[in-house]
């Protein structure tokens, strides 16, 4: 229907009612209410075609060209009146539903000739991937009041919704602030971190005993030692495990989302200093691979990688995802295997691939901790059930410290974190391997 008629509209028909109510005393008043509603009726028609169409009100959505995952993301409608009158205008916006609405997607305005509105509201979707946004719907009042006019802007468009970048540019800034920090310290306290070579000073108490350049001491008759500065342009290669254990889901993101976000600031901190940075996912084959690059180009190219991955009911094959990386990648490089671990036996196989990359590459593996599992161990048991589940859940857990243990013992490095410090401790852990020099 084109029109809907307003709440005035209907306290007039009431009034012809009672007109109506009044023709048993005589005919004159059912004449009388019969010409009442035919004018109404018409003064109505007359309403409709007196409001303004689409094209005199210019309506515009306003949104980021990429959502992020797991955050609030504002969305706003601008209507400006471009009629030489003041309307009353209703305005709701048709936003793609499988995201969590928070706020109001609609709203009133009343605009003045040449004035413009804004309103807002925010969405949080919860899984990556394309959505779709319809068109924006309205409501004009008419001059007279009776009928307001149904209009449609045709403002339909798609977004993507990506791993969230914001987290990762957060993460980016406390790591520099931290790092700065830091180094600071270490200045003060250990010098000559790093393995490149910086400049040369006198030597001072609490100076590493190997940095002295003997033959430089020799000739100016006193100890002097060698700095060194953190090396730039390493190689950074993150894999992305997308199997059966990634599917699970912790709040309302997937183990995979919350890998890919931790991913994401790794790479945006390692880009940030510099660092090659490349990425290869995978679950029974390997689905994608980006090869080690620092230019600016590179963050992009890991989004539009990362977007559209979704975890598989599958287990991953470790064996053709290290086959393939050692074929692919031969420079030293740190790899962050973002994965999940059940016991020793059922990550036999990652844990066997994991040290034959020690020799060449130096390995981490990050997991994220299980909180059902540690909340069941740290509640007090009632019942005989409880000591069971338990029991269970302090054997998986020592299981996996115990899996993890194995990889250090190799030379390489674990991690295993929450959900909600997983992005943070990757990042102080990559700055640890980066300002120790085991690169």
């Amino acid at each position: 229907m084109p029109f809907v008629f307003t709440t005035t509209f209907f306290a007039l028909v009431g009034l012809g009612f009672v007109v109506l109510s009044m023709a048993w005393i005589g005919s004159e008043f059912l004449l009388v209410a019969i010409l009442y509603d035919l004018v109404l009726f018409g003064a109505a028609l007359a309403d409709y075609f007196l409001t303004e169409r689409e094209d005199r009100i210019e309506v515009e959505r306003r949104l980021e060209s990429r959502m992020s995952l797991g955050a609030d993301n504002d969305v706003s409608v601008a209507a400006t009146n471009r009629s030489r009158r003041t309307i009353r205008l209703k305005v709701k916006d048709e936003y793609p539903h499988t995201m969590r609405l928070v706020g109001s997607r609609e709203a009133g305005l009343t605009l003045r000739s040449g004035q413009s509105a804004t309103f807002g509201y925010a969405l949080y979707p919860t899984t990556r991937g394309r959505y779709g946004f319809g068109d924006v719907l309205g409501r004009i009042r008419g001059p007279l009041g009776l009928v307001w006019r149904q209009l449609r802007w045709k403002v339909a468009e798609d977004v993507r919704v990506y791993p969230n970048i914001r987290e990762a540019r957060k993460n980016e800034l406390f790591a520099f602030r931290n790092r700065q920090m830091r180094l600071g310290q270490r200045r003060m306290r250990v010098k000559g971190q790093g393995r490149e070579f910086e400049s040369m000073r006198e030597f001072v108490n609490g100076d590493e005993i190997h940095h002295i350049s003997w033959t430089a001491t020799a000739r100016r008759g006193k100890l002097i030692t060698r700095e060194y500065t953190v090396e730039r342009s390493q190689n950074v290669m993150i894999m992305l495990d997308t199997g059966r254990l990634m599917t699970a889901r912790i709040g309302e993101l997937t183990k995979l989302d919350h890998a890919i976000n931790a991913a994401l600031s790794i790479a945006f901190v390692a880009l940030a200093g510099h660092d090659n940075v490349g990425m290869l996912t995978f679950s029974r084959r390997v689905l994608t691979y980006l090869p080690p690059e620092h230019g600016r180009d590179q963050l992009p190219a890991i989004l539009e990688a990362l977007y559209s991955i979704e975890p598989a009911m599958i287990e991953p094959s470790y064996a053709r995802a290290f086959n393939y990386l050692g074929t692919a990648c031969r420079r030293r490089s740190l790899v962050i295997i973002l994965t999940d671990l059940v016991d020793e036996e059922a990550s036999a196989e990652l844990l066997a691939y994991t040290r034959l990359l020690i020799p060449r590459h130096l390995p981490l593996i990050v997991t994220i901790g299980d909180s059902d599992l540690r909340a069941v161990v740290s509640d007090v048991p009632v019942t005989v059930g409880d000591v069971y589940r338990q029991s269970v859940a302090e054997e998986l857990l020592r299981q996996r410290e115990a899996a993890l243990r194995r990889i250090t013992h190799a030379g390489g490095l674990a991690l295993d974190v929450p959900v909600g410090k997983l992005s943070l401790s990757l990042v102080n852990r990559y700055l640890e391997v980066k300002e120790r020099g085991m690169l």
